[in-house]
């Protein structure tokens, strides 16, 4: 249940970066999968400066985070951002992105960066 009364203007910039296909797929995936550009640029077939630009805007706001390991940068959902169980009751909504994941898997690109 959402604790945490949100102004208009947050909800509103909440939706609208969730109002994109691509950041939204992101969100659900790193829901539960930490994942780095590379393997989101796989997943979504564009550029990694377009992957980057998404990622930017979802950081900007404190919705990801970011963990270097090593050379490379993980990415994954704030889950203690305050809006956070907000952002989860749309992420239920959505059906598991997982099988994105296993097809990386499969073709050997899931851990290619790290």
């Amino acid at each position: 249940m959402l604790k945490t009364t949100m102004k208009i203007d947050d909800t509103v910039t909440i939706l609208k970066l969730l109002g994109d296909k691509t950041r939204l797929t992101m969100m659900k995936i790193m829901d539960h999968y930490d994942c780095c550009v590379c393997e989101l640029v796989e997943i979504f077939k564009v550029s990694q400066p377009a992957i980057s630009q998404h990622l930017r805007k979802l950081r900007d706001l404190g919705l990801v985070k970011e963990e270097r390991r090593g050379q490379w940068i993980f990415y994954s959902i704030n889950k203690t951002h305050e809006y956070y169980p907000f952002i989860e009751q749309i992420l239920q909504q959505l059906p598991s992105q997982a099988d994105k994941l296993k097809a990386l898997e499969e073709q050997g690109t899931r851990i290619s960066c790290c």
